[in-house]
């Protein structure tokens, strides 16, 4: 088959989730480059015929050898929600890292480009970031197409989309007709697909988060006895017993006098010498200083915690004893399990995040995080007996890294050698990054296809 004679490069490499898909499809990789020291070494030791090198800036465009597929997973920063969205003007100029692709493109002119990123970038700065990339790869001679998937469209446990952007040159036709891979938008999964009861390669829960899953196991239970639904919207528990104004003026645009002897965070009475010290005294998120009015889905949210306070007074306050020593990021607790799910925490995928504490069904991962201190738990599994003492409970666990790995389609990459190993909590920081080897080669065995 033609395909297979095919050759790429791998850039921005990772983990080498593109060798590993091309490798699959019968290609070659020719020339790898990651920034990352450590990841370089793993890439060794998983690719141990590809040469790899480290920053793409420091490398001419000449000194790459010809390539029939230029892959990469350029970093996604600039253009991440969750980043400063700067895309372009970053100013790291890690967005202008396109940009070398396209020098790369200019001097090689491979017959395919595959390119993936974050699914808001056609969306940042209202377009005007997705025009620049798709007019500059038009006018290298490139046609352009791109979609936005998702694992859990193909039945890979995992909700993570990105957007995929294939290109063909132009003298071997054009992508009018091409059709990304088709999935079902709507399609639900089961986690315990790729999970391994068995497996004892474990990090099991801490007690204490353990006693915070408690806690909040029994917030749902007040709230169901007392004939109330769990609440879709985020609880915010730091506005429970709250005075303070927010709706028309942000607290720290307000004065001393108007702060001082109103109820803040918990509820508890503000006082303080000065301003600063009442404004300290508030929940974290009403302590911002960026606008002299919250913005509406922050009043909406305060607004919906108090009414929810007011309603449920009669338990909440003796709840609320419980929490007092949390972290703010522990006082918060979204629930995206919907109306009809079973009111219980134990059988649902829990996720420790900067935002909250998120409860989700266990029907497929939440995308992994880049942080390895988010890693999904699944508190319903029994922990193996080597795991199991008078000190520690015999349920609930995080993902294992063989888990996360199989939700990117990994399952076959070795993190390390008796000469290098690769920390946990890296390795997982590295697979939120990587791109997801089952959705690219279903992508890459359509696009060469198409391009026979």
């Amino acid at each position: 088959m033609a395909k297979k004679q095919l050759t790429f490069i791998d850039l921005f490499a990772g983990l080498g989730g593109f060798h590993q898909a091309l490798s699959q499809l019968g290609c070659t990789c020719v020339f790898a480059s990651e920034l990352k020291v450590d990841l370089q070494k793993l890439y060794k030791i998983n690719f141990p015929d590809t040469p790899i090198y480290g920053d793409i800036t420091k490398i001419k465009p000449s000194e790459i050898p010809a390539h029939d597929i230029l892959c990469a997973g350029f970093p996604c920063q600039p253009f991440s929600q969750a980043g400063k969205r700067q895309g372009f003007n970053d100013e790291k100029e890690r967005g202008n890292l396109f940009y070398y692709i396209c020098g790369i493109l200019k001097e090689h002119n491979p017959k395919y480009v595959i390119l993936e990123n974050v699914a808001n970038l056609k969306g940042h700065d209202n377009g005007n970031t997705w025009s620049v990339i798709s007019t500059e790869l038009d006018k290298l001679g490139y046609s352009v197409k791109a979609e936005i998937l998702s694992p859990h469209q193909f039945g890979i446990p995992q909700h993570r989309k990105r957007i995929y952007i294939v290109c063909l040159r132009k003298d071997f036709g054009n992508l009018d007709n091409f059709e990304f891979p088709k999935g079902d938008k709507n399609a639900t999964c089961n986690i315990k697909s790729i999970i391994n009861e068995h497996d004892e390669k474990i990090t099991p829960l801490k007690p204490e988060t353990l006693k915070q899953l408690e806690v909040w196991q029994k917030f749902i239970d007040q709230t169901i006895a007392h004939g109330d639904s769990i609440p879709t919207f985020p609880i915010w528990a730091m506005e429970f017993g709250a005075t303070y104004r927010y709706e028309d003026l942000a607290p720290a645009f307000q004065s001393y006098e108007e702060l001082k002897g109103t109820n803040g965070k918990l509820g508890v009475i503000v006082k303080g010498v000065n301003k600063e010290q009442c404004l300290n005294q508030l929940p974290i998120y009403a302590q911002t200083k960026s606008s002299r009015r919250f913005p509406r889905w922050k009043i909406r949210y305060i607004s919906l915690n108090r009414d929810f306070y007011a309603r449920h007074k009669c338990w909440i306050d003796e709840w609320r004893q419980s929490v007092e020593t949390f972290d703010n990021s522990h006082l918060k607790f979204e629930w995206n399990c919907g109306k009809d799910a079973s009111p219980i925490i134990e059988d649902k995928i829990v996720q420790f995040r900067a935002s909250g504490i998120r409860v989700k069904l266990p029907t497929f991962s939440p995308a992994l995080n880049l942080v390895g201190t988010q890693i999904p738990i699944f508190p319903w599994i029994t922990l193996p007996e080597k795991h199991t003492t008078e000190n520690i409970h015999s349920k609930g666990r995080y993902m294992t890294l063989y888990e996360a790995a199989s939700v990117q389609g990994m399952q076959g990459l070795s993190f390390g050698s008796e000469y290098f190993r690769l920390p946990l909590s890296r390795c997982y920081e590295a697979l939120g990054n990587a791109v997801n080897v089952e959705v690219v080669k279903k992508v890459a065995e359509k696009l060469l296809d198409y391009g026979k």
